[in-house]
């Protein structure tokens, strides 16, 4: 029998490689430009496989659990980014390097959606709740990694310091060889199939859709924000990195508290909250004011916690005999949401001006409230 306590730290350490995952390339390109002589053409390729490799892992990881359990996917995934890291710290070549971010962003994606099905799947109550703390080890990785280089950089190179955390992923890979994980849902047939019916479940693709909005949302303020700061309050650029790096602080910080202090509390308060919290954060950031922009992305990021974890808990609850192939499918469709609505900021930001980050995280904050409550109420008819 698999120990519920030793799979829940070993899920946390697999997202929090893909936390440091998600930062790495973009923490390492100067030196990668440096290294490999590219342009900023180059570098934007870089960028672009990432998230399509994160895309193919999270669509095949859900499938691939169901039929044969997560040991084998979890181990991959780490030997995949094991591979990325190793790749980005002394790939010979450009070309070789862009096979290896691929390989960085497969195992990503599919040990950041295992991770969290496996989750939902030894948590027989208060999935949400273990979710969110699941997030923290998240947010810790993406936080962490800077850290690391900015304090280490005099004394080692970026390549170094890559690929010894490369070996420590290599090695939990090793771990989840050894360790017992559950058994695998399905015995025969391919669990993909359901990935076609269940696009006529009504609960399920506004949960998918609703976590398009979320995805997208947290995209536009990573990836625009900087130059948000930048552009209307004139703040130094590494300064707005630094005021960035609070957003994910604030998301960490409620994650831990909705997984622990508010575990107990009840749904419609925490919703009715985190709205409350995005939408004074977005206010904050209409201000032209550094106080005020520091203070509303902690708050935006306390707000856009309980996005995935609550929404990833209804959905291992309401599909328990596929959960994975569900969460691939809601995931995957997240995924799509963060890539389109980015770039459709990127068209907006050059044609209308950045101001107009706000305009659009209002309308997503919108969308957002109308699909939750729609999701609630189906919730409640389904009890």
């Amino acid at each position: 029998m698999h120990k519920r306590k030793l799979l829940f730290w070993a899920a946390c350490f697999g997202m929090l490689f893909f936390g440091i995952s998600l930062i790495t390339l973009g923490a390492v390109v100067p030196g990668l430009k440096e290294k490999y002589h590219l342009d900023e053409i180059s570098s934007g390729t870089l960028f672009s496989i990432m998230p399509f490799g994160i895309l193919v892992g999270a669509l095949f990881f859900g499938p691939f659990c169901d039929k044969y359990g997560y040991k084998i996917l979890l181990a991959l995934s780490c030997f995949f980014m094991f591979a990325g890291f190793e790749g980005i710290a002394y790939a010979p070549s450009h070309s070789i390097l862009k096979i290896c971010v691929f390989l960085f962003g497969v195992g990503g994606g599919a040990i950041n959606g295992a991770t969290n099905a496996l989750i939902s799947d030894i948590s027989e109550k208060d999935k949400g709740a273990n979710l969110s703390l699941l997030g923290v080890a998240f947010g810790l990785g993406a936080l962490g990694m800077p850290f690391i280089l900015g304090i280490l950089e005099n004394k080692f190179n970026y390549e170094v310091i890559v690929s010894i955390v490369g070996v420590a992923t290599f090695i939990v890979g090793v771990f989840y060889l050894i360790i017992k994980f559950p058994p695998p849902k399905q015995s025969s047939g391919f669990p993909l199939a359901h990935s076609f019916s269940w696009i006529k479940d009504k609960l399920l693709i506004l949960i998918a859709f609703f976590l398009f909005c979320q995805s997208s949302f947290e995209a536009i303020i990573n990836n625009w924000t900087t130059t948000y700061l930048t552009t209307r309050l004139s703040i130094l650029p590494n300064k707005a990195l630094y005021a960035l790096s609070l957003f994910v602080v604030g998301m960490t910080v409620m994650r831990l508290l909705l997984g622990s202090i508010f575990r107990n509390t009840d749904g419609k308060k925490i919703w009715i909250g985190s709205f409350t919290m995005i939408f004074l954060g977005l206010v904050f950031l209409l201000i032209k004011s550094s106080g005020f922009s520091l203070a509303g992305l902690i708050v935006l990021g306390a707000g856009l916690a309980g996005g995935f974890p609550i929404m990833l808990g209804f959905v291992g609850d309401c599909y328990k005999e596929l959960s994975g192939t569900a969460f691939s499918l809601v995931l995957v469709i997240a995924l799509l949401g963060n890539m389109i609505i980015n770039y459709c900021m990127g068209i907006i930001a050059q044609n209308y001006g950045i101001q107009h980050l706000i305009t659009v995280a209002f309308a997503e904050l919108i969308a957002m409230i109308l699909l939750c409550t729609a999701i609630l109420k189906k919730l409640n008819k389904n009890k």
